[in-house]
């Protein structure tokens, strides 16, 4: 199961932050949020954020809306995904 990095997001307006995010990405590749979900629960990839050099895991969230993803570090969730910058 291939660990990969997301350096980067998409996101559209909305109240939620995390519900807002359409796309995450990384060195060549960009996904849809829907796409990254169904790889964590498929187990076939694990992702994560690196900012400040402090590592963070993606995960999945249930919200009010349905799964969304955010990231898990020193064991609480945090807003690592939202500190990262727009994909191109």
């Amino acid at each position: 199961m291939p660990d990969v990095q997301v350096r980067c997001i998409n996101k559209q307006p909305r109240d939620n932050p995390y519900e807002g995010i359409t796309h995450l990405g990384g060195n060549g590749w960009k996904w849809t949020r829907q796409e990254v979900i169904q790889s964590i629960q498929a187990k076939t990839n694990t992702f994560y954020t690196l900012v400040q050099g402090n590592r963070g895991d993606i995960g999945i969230v249930k919200g009010p809306n349905g799964p969304y993803l955010r990231t898990y570090a020193d064991g609480q969730w945090n807003d690592n995904l939202l500190s990262l910058p727009e994909c191109l």
